[in-house]
């Protein structure tokens, strides 16, 4: 517990670094850029095609039937944008982690590497498109759950828990591995993760929470709809800053964990060697006569 509150305040101290700052803004950037450029060619394609799919449907066409004859077309409206953006959001977020992942996140392990571990040897354990391989792998697991989970966010507990969890469990496996590439054998990095998966997976659904912080732009309701692209960006810009903060909290626990890890090793391995040059006991005499 002392190691993960450790290594929280060092993050969130990391992220006033200049350097976290600039780094920040080139996911910022490129999902900006991405956001306003699917904004721009297909919102109105997405409106038409979700309406006409939902009209299409008995169920949700008797629904907003009955909206209409209550007075409620303002909801009616509402719908299909509000659709559009779920499914929307989800996919910029994924394409912000992974930028962070791939271009942000080595660049803070140099950090707080250069800063607070210059000593810690570097073993490259993982080159990076091995660490490429396993994000886009742990990203395709956390897409399918969220996909397969959909259907029980219509329970509201489940809906405060679930996506949270998806987030944590894919943060915890694609930056762990990431903070531990550069520094950690590849034997190093597996018992790292094994022996700290508790901590590291607690880590992963406190910053999956801190995730799900940015999604409350959009409670202003209709309002939100109507400065959509600049609340996408916005919103863009808070993910950027919690996964930077998210790859710094990750940084420091692991780096700090590889380092008591070789710590431990350089204590054990003299008594091993001392154990190793010792004299085997002597066996029994035997007292029997010549």
């Amino acid at each position: 517990m002392k190691l993960i509150v450790d290594a929280f305040w060092r993050a969130a101290a990391y992220c006033l670094h200049p350097r976290v700052i600039l780094l920040s803004l080139l996911p910022f950037v490129l999902t900006g850029v991405l956001a306003g450029g699917l904004g721009y060619l297909f919102w109105e394609a997405a409106l038409a095609a979700v309406r006409s799919r939902l009209d299409a449907w008995s169920l949700t066409g008797a629904a907003l039937d009955w909206l209409t004859g209550v007075g409620a077309d303002g909801l009616r409206t509402l719908i299909g944008p509000l659709i559009v953006l779920a499914l929307t959001l989800p996919v910029l977020v994924i394409v912000s982690l992974l930028v962070v992942a791939l271009f942000m996140m080595p660049r803070l392990v140099d950090l707080v590497a250069r800063r607070r571990f210059a000593d810690l040897e570097r073993k490259h354990g993982a080159a990076w498109w091995q660490a490429a391989a396993w994000s886009l792998a742990a990203t395709a697991v956390a897409l399918l759950a969220l996909v397969a989970s959909v259907p029980l966010w219509l329970i509201p507990p489940l809906a405060l828990v679930l996506p949270p969890l998806i987030w944590g469990w894919l943060g915890y496996r694609v930056m762990s591995y990431d903070a531990l590439a550069e520094h950690a054998s590849a034997e190093e990095r597996r018992e790292l993760m094994r022996e700290h998966r508790l901590p590291l997976l607690g880590i992963g659904v406190v910053t999956g929470y801190l995730g799900a912080a940015p999604a409350l732009v959009w409670a202003v309701g209709a309002v939100a709809l109507a400065f959509a692209p600049l609340l996408i960006v916005v919103s863009m810009w808070l993910y950027t800053l919690v996964f930077a903060f998210s790859a710094l909290w990750f940084s420091h626990y692991g780096l700090a964990a590889l380092q008591a890890l070789r710590a431990r090793r350089a204590v054990q391995a003299p008594a091993a060697e001392i154990v190793d040059v010792l004299p085997a006991p002597a066996g029994p005499v035997s007292q029997g006569s010549p």
